[in-house]
C-alpha cells in the first residue's frame, strides 16, 4: 500500500513539472495551432512515457535489446527534465526583472518622441509654408465664393482664427492621443502580448540553452570515463612492514544498457595503470542479469594486482541475480566476500553482504565477518553502502570503503543523500573507525554526472609505527 502511494506521489509529481515545462517552454512561446505547439505537445507526452518504459523495462524483464532502445531517451530526458526545470525556477526570478526594463525603455522612448514633436500632416484646409518658406495667399487655401458685402469703415471687425486652424488642432490633438495610447501600452504595469512574449522566448531560450548545456557536460563526465583520486589513510594498528600499501577503490560501476563493455575496459584499465597492491569492488557493479551483461563485464578479468581483487555485492546485484553474479565474477578471477574476513600480510580485510540481501536472507552478517578475529590487528571493511559505519565501530572496524552515494551524481541530489547517509563522499571519523565513501565509477538512470565526478580511487595506508 505504501509503495502504491509513493509511485501516485511520484506520477502526480512527474505530470505537474512536464506540465509547467510545456507551458514555458510551449505554450508561452508559440501560436496556438501552430507547428512548433503540435510538436512541442507531443514531446511533452512521448518523453515521460519513455522515462517511464527506461525505468521499468528491466524490472519487468522485457527484452535487453528494447531496454538498450529506451534506456537513452528516456534516462537522458530525466537529466534533461532537472536542469531545464531548474533553469525555469531561475527564470522566474528573472522574466519580471527584464519586463519591467522594456517596459520602461518603451516608455521612454514614447516620451522621447512626443518631446520632438514628430511632424503631423496637416488636414485638409490646414495653414502650410510654400518651398520658399512664405505664407501663401489666402485665396489659395479659401475656396473661391460669391464674394461678401464690404463691412461699414467705423464697424470693428470681430477677431477670428485664421482659416485652416480647427483643422491643425484636431490633428495635433489626435497625433497627443496616438502617443498617450503607446506610453500608456508601454507602462511598467500594463501588460503587452508582443512584450511578454519576446520575454518568454528570451527566458525558455536561455532556460533551455543553460539547461542542456549542463545535461551534455554531464555525459561527457560519464563517458570519458573516471578520474583517479588518491587519499592517504593513517591506521594507528597497521605495521610498518604495511606502510605505504594501494588498494584501488572503485564502486558503482553500474554496467547495464548504457554503459556497457567499453565502460568497463576503460575503468579496468585505469585500475591497472596505478598498479595497485590490492583491488577492491564495493558493489552496484551492474544493472541486469549475467545472460545480458556477463560479457559486458568480462574486462574485469584483467584486472592486475599484487594482492588480488576482491569483490561485495551491492544492492543493484539483488535486483539482478546477486547469486549469479557472484558464480561470474569468480569465474573472472575476483574473491566475493560474502561475510567473510582474508587475513593479509599487514592487516584483515573482511567484506560484508548489502543491506539489500536481508530480503533474500543474505544480509550483512558482521559476527561472521568480524567476530572472531584478533582485534590486535588492524582491519579493512568493505561494505556498500555508509549506513552501516555504526556496526563497523561495534567491531573495530579500523577503515570502512564504501560507494553506494554516488556523490549525489546530479546537483543538488548531494543534498538528498546526505539525509540518508552518514557521508556522501571523502574520508570522515566515527570514534576509531575511518570511513571512506567513493563517488562511484559509473551512473544510474540517466548516464550524467553534475558535481559529482566519477573517480577510482587509491587508498594509500599508513603506519603510524613508520
Amino acid at each position: 500500500m505504501v509503495f502504491v502511494l509513493v509511485a501516485l506521489v511520484v506520477l502526480a509529481l512527474l505530470a505537474s513539472v512536464h506540465r509547467y515545462v510545456w507551458r514555458r517552454f510551449v505554450g508561452d512561446t508559440t501560436a496556438p495551432g501552430s507547428t512548433l505547439r503540435k510538436v512541442g505537445t507531443v514531446a511533452a507526452f512521448v518523453l515521460p512515457l519513455l522515462s517511464l518504459g527506461a525505468m521499468t523495462s528491466g524490472r519487468i524483464g522485457a527484452p535487453f535489446w528494447l531496454q538498450q532502445v529506451l534506456a537513452w531517451p528516456g534516462f537522458l530526458w530525466l537529466a534533461c527534465l532537472l536542469y531545464l526545470t531548474l533553469a525555469l525556477l531561475v527564470g522566474e526570478v528573472v522574466r519580471p526583472l527584464l519586463g519591467r526594463v522594456l517596459a520602461r525603455r518603451d516608455a521612454a522612448a514614447a516620451r522621447t518622441e512626443a518631446g520632438t514633436g514628430t511632424s503631423v500632416p496637416a488636414a485638409e484646409g490646414a495653414v502650410a509654408t510654400t518651398a520658399s518658406g512664405t505664407r501663401p495667399r489666402t485665396e489659395e487655401l479659401v475656396p473661391a465664393g460669391p464674394p461678401r458685402p464690404a463691412e461699414p469703415a467705423d464697424r470693428t471687425p470681430a477677431t477670428a482664427p485664421p482659416a485652416g486652424t480647427e483643422a491643425v488642432r484636431d490633428a495635433e490633438a489626435a497625433a497627443r492621443a496616438e502617443t498617450e495610447a503607446k506610453a500608456a501600452a508601454a507602462a511598467p504595469g500594463i501588460p503587452h502580448p508582443s512584450r511578454r512574449l519576446f520575454v518568454s522566448r528570451v527566458v525558455g531560450g536561455a532556460a533551455a540553452a543553460a539547461g542542456l548545456a549542463t545535461v551534455g557536460y554531464g555525459t561527457h563526465n560519464v563517458l570519458s570515463g573516471p578520474s583517479v583520486k588518491r587519499v592517504t589513510v593513517p591506521l594507528a594498528k597497521l605495521p610498518r612492514a604495511a606502510h605505504g600499501f594501494r588498494i584501488a577503490v572503485v564502486s558503482d560501476i553500474h554496467i547495464g544498457p548504457i554503459l556497457g563493455r567499453a565502460h568497463t575496459r576503460r575503468i579496468v584499465d585505469t585500475i591497472n595503470s596505478t598498479s595497485p597492491d590490492l583491488v577492491a569492488v564495493v558493489g552496484d557493479l551492474v544493472d541486469g542479469s549475467v545472460a545480458d551483461l556477463g560479457s559486458a563485464a568480462e574486462p574485469l578479468a584483467g584486472l592486475r594486482s599484487r594482492h588480488g581483487s576482491f569483490f561485495v555485492t551491492g544492492n543493484h546485484e539483488y535486483f539482478s541475480g546477486a547469486e549469479q553474479w557472484v558464480n561470474h565474477v569468480r569465474e573472472l578471477g575476483l574473491i566475493p566476500l560474502e561475510n567473510a574476513r582474508v587475513e593479509l600480510g599487514g592487516f584483515d580485510l573482511a567484506g560484508v553482504n548489502d543491506i539489500a540481501g536481508e530480503t533474500e536472507g543474505q544480509g550483512p552478517d558482521f559476527g561472521r565477518a568480524l567476530g572472531d578475529r584478533d582485534r590486535s590487528r588492524a582491519a579493512v571493511l568493505l561494505a556498500h553502502q555508509p549506513v552501516v559505519i555504526h556496526d563497523a565501530v561495534e567491531h573495530g572496524v579500523d577503515l570502512q570503503l564504501s560507494g553506494h552515494t554516488h556523490g549525489g551524481q546530479l546537483w543538488p541530489g548531494n543534498y538528498l543523500a546526505e539525509l540518508a547517509n552518514p557521508t556522501v563522499a571523502g574520508l570522515e571519523r566515527y570514534g576509531d573507525t575511518q570511513l571512506f565513501v567513493s563517488r562511484g565509477a559509473g551512473a544510474w538512470g540517466p548516464p550524467v554526472r553534475v558535481g559529482a565526478p566519477a573517480d577510482i580511487t587509491v587508498v594509500q595506508l599508513a603506519s603510524r609505527q613508520a
